[in-house]
């Protein structure tokens, strides 16, 4: 049993979605694969990401198919409410849910490709002069979603795409399932930011320049952002190693 929900857009593709649980392993190009994977197909000139979940543990697959929606299905609805508060993130075209005696199986989410080249792992290495312009507006990107009472609780470097241009950088979120909707402290704003990559410099200017966007005291930015960052890297630590040597 499969349940297809399309975008009104984009119902000129509604043959290639609902194939989709068929040719997604044989068909396409895979840009990302892991717990999940995701692969870009080029449909009538227009490149479209798809993202496969993994199937749920048997618990899981209960709780989304009687008490909870999908991952895919919180993608699709979250990115609506994104960009109707001015917030880019690829466009959705359309979720799959594929369902296996009775329960949810598989689950798929469709979207425009992002044309942003870029993401924040760029900045686990190497040194920051050159680049602050670039930590400046990411700080003050974050300090306007939480202030519109946006939260993605996966704030990660490759979650975040942007592209700079001699006038601005723009920032984009993807892998947005997990979001919380309402008000956003100055102290769970700082916490937002444990994920990233970088080097303390690098979080320094994070916290003053996302201290001085929402109108809060520095030092205690500061102290947040390396106190959660901290906290995070050392659980991250002892149960994957860390991804790049970096003081803790």
């Amino acid at each position: 049993m499969k349940k297809v929900a399309i975008h009104p857009d984009y119902v000129s593709y509604t043959g290639f979605i609902d194939r989709l649980p068929e040719i997604f392993h044989a068909e396409g190009n895979t840009i990302y694969k892991g717990r999940n994977e995701i692969k870009v197909f080029e449909v009538n000139g227009v490149r479209i990401n798809v993202k496969q979940y993994k199937v749920p543990i048997f618990i899981n697959r209960i709780i989304y198919t009687f008490f909870r929606p999908t991952k895919a299905h919180r993608a699709y609805t979250f990115a609506f409410e994104l960009l109707s508060k001015g917030f880019d993130t690829p466009h959705p075209i359309a979720y799959i849910l594929v369902k296996k005696a009775g329960l949810i199986h598989r689950c798929y989410f469709i979207s425009l490709q992002s044309p942003y080249p870029r993401n924040m792992y760029e900045f686990g290495e190497g040194p920051l002069t050159g680049r602050e312009s670039v930590i400046r507006g990411l700080a003050h990107y974050a300090a306007k979603l939480h202030d519109a009472g946006i939260y993605h609780k996966d704030f990660s470097p490759g979650n975040i795409l942007f592209q700079q241009t001699e006038d601005e950088v723009k920032f984009l979120l993807v892998d947005i399932n997990r979001m919380q909707f309402g008000p956003v402290s100055i102290e769970k704003g700082c916490a937002n930011f444990a994920r990233l990559w970088g080097g303390d410099e690098m979080f320094r200017l994070l916290a003053s320049e996302y201290a001085i966007a929402r109108h809060a005291d520095v030092d205690d930015c500061t102290r947040w952002v390396f106190d959660y960052r901290k906290r995070f890297w050392k659980k991250y630590t002892r149960k994957h190693g860390k991804p790049f040597e970096f003081s803790i």
